[in-house]
């Protein structure tokens, strides 16, 4: 029998905590480290926090010092889970890819790092061929469900007029990061100002996914554009992380255009709110590909963002570490699909 492959989790999350505790629930996989920040995780059993039976593979005592982990052969992949964008998590990324570890990121910019951060990118790439690893951004969107899954569907089409694409979707599931960066709970101004000032992000993604698209069609966007406009709750609501009132913003109404030409190519709309079905709003995820043949998908309801963003991060594992090293995205990877049994019969030997 193949050894375990051996994991390191970086931040403990809603996201990486989740993280953990999906690996932990396959089989042939061991977490052999675990870091995270927080004071009150510090010191502690991974088990322990994610409240959890102890064994001898969720057993790591959380630290906040890297290096006593990310080192070396010390483990086959790092899970990293601690912000959005490719800057911040830039310097993660290099030290567990030195380190020779595969890497697979939630961070939303990661999943096409080329779109804002070329020069980042090629470093990235570098540094993971030098140390034959691989570095993978993904999650439920972007990564699959605006991009990946649309691409897709138009394999089956013989020409492509315009595509349009909707994500209603439950924000609730998502931690205090994703909360600050649609502008949950402030004042319709406060979210004016703050978009203005770029301190609500909104949703970080669209940039990427339009990416990808141009990657997968060969194509360059002539203009590429976004729109953000505050969802203001007329009754209060509140998750284990944020309340709000009524009055204040419970979510971001985001739109993305792209154009080839004079004509508008990929719409993308983005609302995000927190607890919708409170206000009877549905969710759910909606592609319509006009062409030669039309296609319309619907998914009612959304694909829940948090158990997507999670399990496509986990699922993912075994084909990062049978990929050739070097900085990836969806595009380059073969099709994603669950774990069911043994992960160590899914990995090759590099």
């Amino acid at each position: 029998m193949k050894r375990k492959v051996k994991v390191v989790t970086w931040g403990l999350g809603s996201m990486g905590s989740g993280i953990a505790k999906m690996i932990l629930g396959k089989k042939g996989f061991t977490i052999v480290g675990a870091i995270d920040m927080d004071p009150n995780k510090v010191g502690k059993k991974l088990c322990n926090i994610l409240d959890l039976e102890e064994n001898e593979d969720n057993c790591c005592i959380v630290t906040d010092k890297p290096e006593q982990v990310i080192k070396k052969g010390f483990a086959d992949v790092c899970m990293i889970a601690t912000a959005s964008f490719t800057k911040v998590v830039f310097p993660l990324i290099k030290m567990a890819a030195e380190a020779g570890m595969n890497v697979v990121t939630t961070a939303e910019e990661m999943s096409y790092p080329k779109a804002l951060d070329p020069e980042l990118s090629e470093k990235m790439d570098k540094i993971a061929k030098a140390n034959n690893a691989s570095i993978l951004g993904t999650g439920v969107n972007p990564g699959f469900i605006m991009d990946l899954i649309v691409i897709a569907l138009t394999g089956v089409c013989d020409k492509v007029d315009n595509i349009n694409v909707s994500r209603i979707n439950d924000l609730a599931c998502f931690g205090k990061a994703v909360m600050v960066e649609q502008g949950i709970g402030l004042k319709k101004e406060e979210f004016i100002e703050g978009v203005k000032n770029d301190t609500v992000a909104g949703h970080v993604g669209f940039l990427q996914s339009f990416g990808m698209f141009e990657e997968a069609f060969n194509v360059k966007f002539n203009d590429i554009r976004q729109e953000k406009e505050p969802i203001l709750t007329t009754v209060p609501r509140s998750t284990e992380i944020v309340s709000v009132k009524s009055g204040d913003v419970a979510g971001c109404r985001q739109l993305g255009y792209a154009s080839l030409g004079d004509k508008i190519f990929i719409k993308m709309e983005h609302p995000q709110q927190i607890r919708p079905e409170i206000e009877n709003v549905d969710t759910g995820d909606y592609i319509t590909i006009n062409g030669d043949p039309k296609i319309d998908l619907q998914i009612k309801p959304e694909i829940p963002g948090g158990i997507a963003t999670i399990a496509i991060c986990v699922n993912m594992i075994p084909l990062v570490m049978n990929s050739t090293p070097g900085l990836k995205t969806m595009l380059d990877l073969p099709l994603p699909r669950a774990i069911i049994g043994d992960v160590r019969d899914l990995v090759n030997d590099r």
